[in-house]
């Protein structure tokens, strides 16, 4: 119960800025009978569905098991944003395990509990195996996409952190600053390559072409092999072998990599990315502009040093904003030693609690629009939640805001 409290606290900041009633402290009897704050209206208001303290949630989240860690971090983030709310328009939250029953099973006792909105499931197989049960159920907010090619049944909306998107996104923006081919370099195994799959698709469609592909192995430090290969370094020490053989002497030599290369996109973690960047400078490929997605940035100046010149787009919750400051800043008062995990997924349940309000209050759900941790949230036609990104620089180890293009994908464009 202790925890729920300190939770309630870190989301006093968050109402101050969303125009919800604060939670810090007890107010005095007089100042209790206060109005509170004017809501602003919805962009088009429509009538709500059900009253929201009588509205149940299931959230289907795995509690335990091997995603345990990935589903606390979510339900973390869903709670903050439930108990910025004053307690009468607070629903009521059921949690189910889903690494301990099945998803159909699951939803059917959500069903008979009488739950209103089911939010959930997180992993994207048993986000398929929600749109495939055929049995009744109320409206679902799946926390992934579905595979592409699946299609959606009624009522079933799909909310992720796509990094696929991401990499389509990051695709038109290279095209944009007038760069037509490239490399890249991206980690081995199958996120690597829907990743590059998405990108490569998307740049050709623009006119542009990738030159060369390497793949990485993200458990290792050393990445020189492809590197050299992308960069046809091999090519430059064979000329230099062949010029010693010819003259029968050796030579002071400075190692060349290919001209032809305009852009290199590197998606990976932040980790990963420290280690690439600096290699990839040493076979002289620093001043070729280098892109990534949201993943490769983490604040931390003095570990991103070597990440100065790096494009990508990110998050209101990793550059900062008035939301994502006073979460912050209460979540650091609420618990000065540790906490909950405050990274990505963090965010995305925070972001997926007001998704979900939206859904119960609104008829017409085409017309949410929301400034989330993870972005700009829309919701599309196909019921797909749309996010709308910040494009930033790293510059001295620090995200520096570029100019808003609008880099937002057509609707229709995102899988």
């Amino acid at each position: 119960m202790q925890r729920w409290t300190r939770l309630a606290l870190l989301a006093a900041a968050a109402a101050l800025v969303t125009g919800c009633a604060s939670i810090q402290r007890p107010a005095p009897p007089e100042a209790s009978r206060a109005p509170p704050p004017r809501q602003l209206a919805p962009r088009r208001p429509s009538p709500p569905l059900v009253s929201l303290a009588r509205a149940r949630i299931a959230l289907l989240l795995p509690v335990t098991g091997p995603l345990a860690a990935a589903g606390a971090s979510v339900r973390d983030g869903f709670l903050t944003a439930y108990y910025q709310r004053v307690a009468r328009r607070r629903p009521t939250v059921r949690i189910y395990d889903t690494a301990r029953a099945s998803i159909p099973g699951l939803i059917a006792r959500a069903a008979r509990w009488g739950a209103n909105l089911i939010v959930g499931p997180l992993t994207r197989q048993d986000v398929a195996a929600a749109a495939a049960d055929a049995q009744p159920r109320p409206p679902l907010l799946a926390l992934n996409f579905l595979p592409a090619g699946s299609r959606a049944p009624p009522g079933f909306f799909q909310f992720a952190l796509s990094p696929t998107a991401e990499a389509r996104m990051v695709a038109r923006r290279v095209l944009a600053d007038g760069h037509r081919e490239g490399i890249a370099i991206v980690p081995q195994g199958q996120w690597g390559t829907r990743v590059l799959d998405a990108f490569a698709r998307q740049l050709q469609a623009g006119g542009g072409r990738l030159l060369a592909v390497a793949r990485i192995d993200t458990a290792k430090a050393d990445y020189s092999g492809p590197i050299e290969r992308a960069l046809l370094i091999g090519q430059s020490l064979a000329r230099l072998r062949r010029l010693e053989s010819l003259l029968g002497v050796r030579l002071a030599f400075t190692l060349r990599r290919r001209e032809d290369v305009q852009f290199i996109f590197t998606p990976a973690p932040a980790g990963v990315e420290r280690l690439l960047l600096p290699q990839l400078r040493f076979y002289y490929a620093g001043g070729i502009p280098d892109y990534s997605i949201s993943e490769a940035f983490v604040p931390d100046p003095a570990a991103d040093q070597g990440l100065n010149g790096l494009r990508f787009p990110s998050t209101p919750w990793m550059l900062g904003g008035p939301l994502a400051d006073a979460v912050r800043a209460a979540a650091a008062q609420a618990w000065p030693a540790s906490g909950p995990d405050q990274g990505r997924l963090f965010a995305f349940g925070f972001d997926a609690d007001r998704l979900a309000m939206g859904l119960l209050r609104t008829s017409r759900p085409a017309t949410l629009e929301l400034s989330g941790l993870t972005g700009r949230l829309t919701v599309g036609p196909d019921g797909r939640i749309h996010r709308q990104l910040i494009w930033a620089r790293l510059e001295n180890g620090e995200a520096q805001i570029l100019p808003d293009r609008q880099w937002l994908a057509p609707r229709s464009d995102l899988r």
